[in-house]
């Protein structure tokens, strides 16, 4: 994953699907796009205004999904699984062409963008690929919820641990290495949510598109999807996926040992947030400059079991 030089896709590739909060149908394009570019998400259903910078200063919303927003009032929400695919993918550049407001959910996870992406071949482009590698350990506390990074030699590890009362859910944790662990599990684990929660969810006007399709649903003592889990940590794994996508706002590859408890869409944009006021804590670096290794708070939300 980590390369030498930006890229992008050698060709444009489509998705269709629904919008798990807003349960509209919506087409996906994504484009190749010029180096520095980032990813830049256009609302072609609007003429004017309609570019939206995939940075978490861009960041409108995290309420069971991430929203962004660009300084006309438009948006784009529920990115973070697409993002993580063009993460994984190792996708620079892109024009993420879109026809509505929201990214469509696929299955839950990331698994349906990658099986696309993974037949797309990619294009080394001529401008060189920043790291933002950490220098400095910080962290985040926000009530029970905790989030920290420090220097890692040359990857991104994430290690998340869930602490739910529900007994299926639990106190899960999982410690993967972007750099050298295979991701399968991570990109296949799909969003959930408890049962008891989902009428609370749509109170607020979100869920709409939500079904046993596109996420897993437990109740009480079970998991009420056809076949069950996908992997024994589903759940976990998922949150680390959000994170992956999320991360991806800060327009680099982050390279650091991240530790988070609780965590969530809220949590993490807040610390990049922080992190990025804390210039000394990182430094942006070239490839060529470290080894590589081989191998906006919602209260009322905040006790609701979804995580998209």
């Amino acid at each position: 994953m980590n390369e030498i030089y930006q890229k992008t896709l050698s060709t444009e590739v489509s998705f269709r699907g629904i919008g798990l909060h807003s349960g509209k149908n919506s087409i996906i394009n994504i484009m190749p796009a010029k180096e520095n570019e980032g990813i830049v998400f256009k609302r072609v259903d609007l003429s004017k205004n309609n570019l939206v910078k995939a940075n978490f200063n861009y960041v409108s919303s995290a309420k069971l999904c991430t929203t962004l927003e660009n300084n006309h009032g438009v948006k784009v929400s529920t990115v973070e699984h697409l993002l993580a695919a063009l993460y994984i993918k190792g996708i620079d550049n892109a024009i993420v062409e879109i026809d509505n407001e929201e990214v469509p959910i696929m299955d839950g996870s990331s698994k349906d963008f990658l099986a696309v992406l993974e037949n797309t071949s990619l294009i080394d482009q001529t401008k060189k690929r920043k790291y933002l590698k950490i220098s400095k350990k910080i962290e985040l506390i926000d009530g029970n919820k905790r989030i920290s990074i420090e220097p890692n030699n040359s990857s991104l590890e994430v290690s998340f641990q869930l602490n739910y009362e529900n007994k299926i859910i639990g106190k899960q944790k999982n410690v993967i290495d972007f750099q050298t662990d295979k991701l399968e599990e991570v990109f296949s684990s799909r969003t959930f949510c408890l049962y008891e929660d989902i009428e609370k969810i749509k109170k607020f006007g979100l869920a709409k598109g939500g079904s046993l399709d596109n996420a897993v649903v437990v109740d009480k003592d079970k998991v009420l999807n056809e076949g069950g889990l996908r992997n024994k940590k589903e759940f976990v794994n998922h949150k680390i996926l959000d994170l992956a996508g999320d991360f991806l706002l800060s327009g680099y590859r982050i390279i650091g040992k991240v530790v988070c408890y609780q965590g969530g869409h809220e949590l993490t944009n807040l610390f990049l947030r922080k992190l990025f006021n804390k210039k000394i804590a990182f430094q942006v670096e070239e490839l060529k400059d470290f080894n590589v290794s081989k191998k906006f708070h919602s209260k009322e939300l905040d006790k609701i079991a979804v995580n998209a």
